[in-house]
Parts: C-alpha cells; structure tokens; sequence
C-alpha cells in the first residue's frame, strides 16, 4: 500500500461550535467542506494519518516529528475546554520515515519536542475526521524554516515510508492561506493577500503542484500565509501519482483564507515528478545566471564553490578588473537560495588588501560562518543567487531624514554597539524600518533615540 489520498483544510478554531459559538455559520461552506473532505478520508479507510501543522514546534533546520506513543489536546486556550482530543501515534512509521529522512540527509525526527500536547492544527482536521471515522493512527509533523524543495522531499520521505511498511495513508495539509485579506481583519490588509489566495487556490484547485516553487518567500511573507510549507509536503507525498484533484470550498469572510481541496489517488503518473523538473529548471537557470555575471559576482561564485566542495580557498587569480587588485572597500557578500537569505557577511570597513581579497574572504564566511544559518552543502550551489555589494565612505548625517532607503544604507551606534544595513532590499520599505532593523543587529533597544546614525552608498553587483 502507499499514500491513498490527501487533503488541503484550513484550521480556524470558530469552525468548531464550542468556540466559535454561531460564527462559524458564517463560514458554512468552510464547514459543509470540511465535513466532505472528512468524508473523503474515511471511505479511503487509512491506516495511517499524517498531518502536517504550521502550528506544531518548527525550527530553522530541522522538522519535528511526533515523539512518543500519543499526545491529548483540549481548545482551553479558545474557551472551549471541554473539546478534547487524544491521538495515538504510529510510532513504527515514525521510527521508519526518520531513518528514510535521515538517508537523503533531511533533518527531521522526535527531537525537541517544546509542548507534548496536540495543537490545534492538528487538532481540528482531527475532530473533523473523528465524527466520522476512528480506526487509525496518527503521525503529527511540523514545518521548518528550510527551502520549499526540502518539504517537498520529506513529502517524498513520507510516501516512501507508507510504501515500505505497507500501509494505507492519507496526509492531511493543515493550513490556513493569507491573513491579510482585508482591512477590518485581524492582520489587516495587503495587496499580496488576495493575491496569495487567488493563485493557491488555482494551483491546488488544478493539482499543479509544480507551481508551488514559483512562490518567492518574499511574496509568502508579504501574504502572510500559513500553510504553504504544508501544501508543498503534500505535493511531495503525492510525486509522480496521478490525482484527482477537487477544489471544494474558499472564503475570506473574517480576513483569512480558507481553502478546502481534496486529491484521491487514481494510479502512478512518472511525469508528475515535479520536484525534478524544478531542479532542472534551477539548473538552467543557474547557467544562464553564470553567462550573464559580472567579474565581482563570478569571484564570489567561485569562492563559495571552491570552499564548499573542497575546504580550500581560492588564490587571487589574474584577469580582473584593476580596481579589484588596486583599490580598498567594506564588501558585503550575500547569498539567496529559491528567494529566502542563504548567508550574508561582510564588513562595514576595509580588513584586506583589496576588494578582491575583501570578496573571497566575506564569500567563505557568508557560505559558512552565517551564525542565522548551517554552513551551505554541496547540493544546495545550483540554487545560490549571488550579490556583492561594495560600501563607499560612510558619513555621519544629522538625523534620519538624510537618509533614504533605497539609495543609502545605514550604520546605527550606541556606545560600542553597532548595526549595518544595506540600501534597496526587498521588505524594507521605509527609512524607519531601515533603522530599527539596524538598531536589532546592532543590540539598540528600540526605544533608545540617542544613536549615531551614518549613511553609505553601495555599488551593487548580482
């Protein structure tokens, strides 16, 4: 047996009665959709549930996956503590897909459990299923913070491991889709909010799950998603299986999406590998990237790849520019990988003897010593995107409206604290969010007004 089917569902605790206490008439077909995906599970008969939560523990690197024999969860926490819910674990398959992970080097496993009870995430596609089938285990996994590619390989863990032990398994992808749909909202609105839900639900709608690489973090973010990660392990529980795919329900009334979709498994279909089509479209595009950079980026490619396959760094070679070899500069070397910050070092000041020197050895350290991130691997070098900055003279300014986010960047100081921040990134809009994020680099309280500000322009090259 394999993976039978799986289902997108939302998880807005108004939906159950106790909690939302009439609201969640204003969602009926949210509701009416729930219950028919439920459904939908039951007559697969599942030995075996998966359910992915955004609202489990998640860590940077490292998915979590359900530890021990069981775990019990009450909606306390929504006025509702009589709603309870227990969840007996499949600790074989738990056990089988850590090792499966572990085999394609994926981080995850029972480790690091923060709160052993069940949240809701889990919790309400479970109340769901339970009213209408019983006669199954559970596997609770949570997101991490690592590239969409990766979910979508720990989905490929997951049907791999349903496969070798045999079992009948539905996947349950809780999430809900943007919070930002409207102004009088919780989260308020954003452009990218209705967006977000307009393009997911046609992509979920269709089972065309390829497009879900084409979401840049930025824009998720932005969005203010909630289950994307959660959609990409679906599409990889689901690799090169042919589906039958139903869009069921979505509404936006209280200023969040919720998205119902349901997809039967109808038998193999090799051209949905998804995964690999992606890649070999990052390929190309990282080919097309190398015929077009410029001296100042090919240098900082090549340094990281030198260094993450070999350990060795690269010597200074012949056939750069002059002002690489003759001149002196603060050079900030980053890196991205499928639109999130991979690594980025670099230094305010010049500490070599020249720029080129300045580039390979801030590229060594943006590829390895990022503090935020684990030093980069051999396979990830298809998908780096590089850009190199090199700082011209900063100079002390009076108050912050000398300063503009686009063309300057910032250097905040207080005392011996001091905190960077390039000019023109995406998601840093205003001359004030410039500063606060230096402020937070730097170790500077927020509300400390007294700070040294200083301005610089960059030449950028990516």
């Amino acid at each position: 047996m394999s993976v039978t089917g799986a289902v997108m569902v939302p998880h807005p605790p108004l939906i159950l009665p106790d909690v939302g206490r009439g609201q969640e008439k204003e969602i009926q077909a949210t509701v009416d959709a729930y219950h028919q995906a439920a459904r939908q599970i039951a007559a697969w008969r599942p030995e075996t549930v998966v359910v992915l939560s955004p609202h489990s523990v998640m860590y940077a690197d490292y998915f979590h996956i359900s530890p021990g024999n069981g775990a019990d969860g009450s909606f306390r926490q929504f006025r509702a503590p009589g709603v309870k819910i227990h969840a007996d674990y499949d600790t074989e398959f738990v056990r089988a897909l850590t090792r499966e992970a572990e085999a394609r080097e994926i981080p995850a496993g029972p480790l690091g459990e923060r709160d052993p009870a069940l949240d809701h995430g889990t919790m309400i596609p479970l109340w769901f299923l339970d009213h209408c089938y019983t006669d199954y285990q559970v596997v609770r996994i949570g997101l991490s913070g690592l590239p969409f590619s990766v979910h979508y390989k720990l989905g490929q863990c997951i049907r791999k491991t349903a496969e070798l032990l045999d079992r009948r398994v539905a996947v349950i992808a809780s999430g809900d889709l943007s919070h930002r749909l409207k102004a009088e909202g919780p989260y308020g609105f954003a452009a990218e909010g209705p967006e977000y839900d307009q393009r997911i639900m046609q992509v979920m709608g269709d089972g065309d799950f390829g497009k879900l690489f084409g979401f840049s973090e930025d824009f998720c973010e932005k969005a203010a998603e909630c289950g994307h990660r959660s959609f990409v392990i679906l599409a990889g529980c689901l690799d090169r299986l042919a589906v039958k795919a139903e869009r069921l329900s979505h509404e936006g009334t209280f200023g969040v999406g919720y998205g119902v979709c349901t997809y039967e498994v109808k038998g193999a279909a090799p051209d949905r590998d998804f995964l690999r089509q992606y890649e070999e479209q990052v390929r190309r595009e990282a080919e097309d990237r190398r015929q077009k950079e410029d001296a100042w980026v090919r240098l900082a490619r090549q340094t990281v790849e030198t260094y993450v396959r070999t350990g060795e760094r690269i010597p200074v070679r012949s056939g750069l520019p002059e002002e690489m070899y003759a001149e002196r500069a603060g050079v900030f070397v980053s890196l991205k990988e499928e639109g999130r910050l991979r690594g980025c070092i670099g230094t305010i000041a010049p500490v070599q003897k020249n720029i080129a020197e300045e580039i390979i050895e801030n590229g060594i350290s943006a590829a390895s010593k990022d503090p935020r991130f684990h030093a980069v691997q051999p396979e990830e070098l298809d998908h780096l995107v590089y850009s190199v900055d090199v700082l011209g003279k900063t100079e002390e300014i009076s108050s912050s409206e000398e300063l503009n986010v686009k063309r300057y960047g910032v250097v905040v100081s207080k005392g011996y604290k001091r905190g960077l921040l390039l000019p023109n990134l995406e998601g840093v809009d205003t001359v004030e969010e410039q500063i606060a994020i230096a402020k937070q680099k730097a170790g500077i309280p927020k509300h400390v007004k007294d700070v040294r500000l200083e301005r610089f322009e960059v030449v950028r090259h990516f």
